[in-house]
């Protein structure tokens, strides 16, 4: 396979870069294992590790001769994959000498150790076990942004993080357009009355052994290389992982009952696989493998969980599988299964909300997110802060932690900044769609079981590319335009209305 670099100074860079690479792979697999297999116990020699893990890879990234050679390269005429490696490395350079390694290793000690106390008092329900954990993550959150700098306010360091070029600004704009367009869509949504609020397939139970036959069947059918370049395995909070192009591993998780919440998951990390899975093999171990952003990122995985996982020709497609593996099946069909999977009603919890509701939890979390950092809000208030906004946006107020700010690990990672991605993935993914509907016929190729076309329509707007382009120039390359709430906005109302 032919090398894209030909700049010697660029090789020079990559070769040293392998040691970056190597410690990033490492510390995957170490955070895979303490989600998929770790025994309890093993958090505080993991943390550690971890920890050191991080400075030892700062101190690889900021070392003055590899620090040099990228500002060297900054001045060489490059091609574009070249381009992508210094913009990529010129960025983490700049993030990475903004924190000093004794801030480094304590986020990886506090968020490690955070994970397994936000695991505890989510099974039990009791936020004491989290709340110390949370204040300190706060803490460590506002001394990044100060570490960052920032123009406007904290949160915009902590955005940028994230989804390169993202400022509050642009996260504001994008939540009142939805909220002010997608309030009465929902109220009209509720008052037709066409499409169910609850379903009794919610209530049914499976074994898990039933489950995991039907995912595996499901992502046999996408293509998934299980065993050869994946896994599939289970975790509280269903997650994808890249060791590298060719070792992507995904979870989900198992209830025993509501069926519809393992499949939509394992079809949500499906699309994050896929991302990875489909990148040029010629990037493999340089910084422009991988996804640009965690919004082009998530644009994908709901692109295949709402576009493709809630479509009438899916729920066809699957339903002699369910009706093989699951008894009770047989006393439905599978439109009952596409009504099911696009119930819509104000829920809790976000990772169960329906397609309609959904953008109203990124909001909550991004409101609350702000008053952490520039309101001085502390753990303590968080809860019923939470239960006011909930009950605010969507008329429902949770009764217990677990309902309400318990539910999502990513604050127990130090991920604040993170959730406002999530919106622009669901928004983005419809704006793909339609791109994709001039020159696929979608829905054809789904009741067909056909993804092939699909997969390769993703692949060459969106996923062979990397991290060359900054997420805004992938999207203009890739259809045209920058993101767009309309598109998500029309395909609501044709879904639902």
């Amino acid at each position: 396979m032919e090398s894209v670099f030909q700049n010697e100074t660029i090789k020079e860079i990559l070769a040293k870069y392998r040691r970056i690479w190597a410690i990033n792979h490492a510390q995957s697999v170490l955070g895979w294992d303490m989600e998929v297999n770790m025994p309890k116990e093993g958090i505080l020699e993991r943390s550690v590790a971890q920890g050191e893990l991080s400075v030892l890879g700062q101190e690889f990234l900021l070392k003055p001769d590899f620090v040099e050679l990228v500002e060297k390269a900054k001045g060489l005429e490059l091609n574009e994959y070249e381009r992508g490696v210094v913009r990529v490395l010129d960025r983490s350079i700049r993030i990475s000498k903004a924190f000093p390694p004794e801030f480094l290793r304590e986020m990886s000690e506090v968020t490690s150790q955070a994970t397994k106390a936000w695991e505890e008092a989510k099974k039990s329900d009791d936020y004491s076990k989290f709340e110390p954990w949370l204040d300190r993550i706060i803490d460590l959150a506002k001394r990044a942004a100060e570490y960052l700098g920032y123009e406007n306010e904290p949160y915009d360091a902590l955005l940028d993080l994230f989804e390169e070029g993202l400022t509050t600004r642009d996260v504001e704009k994008m939540f009142d357009k939805l909220e002010k367009e997608l309030k009465p869509l929902l109220e009209k949504i509720m008052e037709e009355g066409k499409v169910p609020q609850s379903h009794p397939l919610e209530k049914e139970r499976y074994e898990q052994a039933q489950m995991e036959r039907v995912n595996r069947w499901i992502l046999e059918k996408f293509g998934f290389p299980l065993g050869v370049r994946s896994r599939l395995d289970v975790s509280a909070h269903p997650f994808t992982t890249e060791f590298g192009i060719r070792d992507v591993r995904i979870t989900t998780r198992y209830e025993g009952y509501d069926f519809r919440m393992t499949v939509l998951s394992t079809v949500h990390e499906f699309g994050h696989a896929l991302y990875e899975l489909q990148q040029d093999e010629r990037f493999m171990f340089t910084p422009i493998a991988g996804g640009v952003s965690l919004g082009i990122h998530e644009s994908q995985s709901r692109f295949w969980e709402n576009i493709i996982g809630r479509s009438r020709e899916f729920a066809g497609l699957i339903y002699p599988t369910l009706r093989e593996n699951l008894p009770f099946m047989a006393n439905y069909t599978p439109e009952d299964v596409y009504l099911y999977f696009n119930m819509v009603r104000p829920d809790f919890i976000r990772t169960e909300a329906d397609v309609v509701t959904y953008n109203f939890h990124i909001l909550l979390r991004f409101k609350l997110e702000r008053m952490m950092l520039n309101e001085g809000v502390k753990a303590k208030d968080l809860p019923e802060l939470w239960n006011d906004e909930m009950e605010n946006l969507l008329g429902i107020r949770p009764k217990t932690y677990r309902e309400g700010i318990l539910q999502d690990i990513h604050w127990a990672h130090g991920t604040i900044g993170y959730f406002p991605t999530y919106s622009i993935g669901t928004l983005l993914s419809a704006q793909l769609y339609y791109h994709m509907k001039r020159d696929l016929d979608v829905e054809g190729l789904v009741g067909e079981g056909n993804f092939g076309p699909i997969k390769e329509w993703l692949r060459e707007r969106i996923h062979r590319w990397g991290s060359i382009y900054p997420p805004k120039e992938l999207l203009r390359r890739a259809i045209g335009e920058e993101l767009d709430p309309e598109y998500f906005i029309r395909w609501v109302r044709e879904r639902y209305l």
